[in-house]
């Protein structure tokens, strides 16, 4: 699963508490709004350009992974078919190395199937740590310019004022300045070998 991101911003939110800035008055372009600010952090990164953009990568990945995993299937069907055809016709001294080399090489592929699949699994949540930390300082920009000193995660307020909730702010500043991540496809900037 993802890593959520509602630890990294609260650690946000104690560094832009802290921060010397917020006691001095805001430069220009700063607009009075709440000291305390509600984000959803899902939705930030899910709807977000990037967000889209690696989860269309995980969902290709995941379909290739797929189309491989059938392929194989039905390769290695009908080779123990055919394995099955020789055991009639073969002594067990002959059949045995047969048997045991094709067993070998069955779990051998299932697990590089598998360390595909974790290595994928691993680059999504890369993927989501690697968005926190392009989204930071966009994240800190934009409290710097509301005025807000601290964020809290939507799932952890019952009620939220007209204008508290400041995450479709903060998905058009990060589509905005972070865009869909370029042109390089993200997953493979992340864990090598994945598919």
């Amino acid at each position: 699963m993802r890593r959520p991101l509602h630890s990294i911003l609260i650690g946000l939110a104690l560094l832009i508490g802290a921060s010397s800035a917020f006691a001095q008055p805001l430069s220009f372009g700063r607009v009075d709004g709440p000291a305390i600010v509600i984000l959803n952090q899902e939705r930030l990164f899910a709807e977000s350009l990037f967000g889209q953009r690696v989860q269309e990568e995980i969902e290709a990945a995941s379909a290739e992974l797929s189309r491989q995993n059938r392929e194989l299937e039905a390769a290695l069907l009908e080779e123990e078919l055919a394995l099955t055809q020789q055991r009639a016709i073969l002594s067990e001294e002959e059949f045995r190395p047969l048997a045991e080399e094709f067993d070998t090489r069955v779990e051998g592929i299932r697990a590089a199937q598998s360390d595909v699949l974790r290595r994928l699994s691993a680059q999504a949540d890369a993927a989501q740590q690697l968005f926190v930390e392009l989204t930071t300082p966009i994240l800190r920009g934009l409290l710097r310019d509301i005025g807000a000193s601290a964020v809290l995660d939507s799932r952890a307020v019952l009620y939220v004022a007209d204008g508290g909730d400041v995450t479709e702010l903060a998905l058009e500043r990060i589509d905005t300045e972070l865009g869909d991540g370029g042109e390089e496809p993200i997953l493979d900037r992340l864990i090598p070998g994945a598919p």
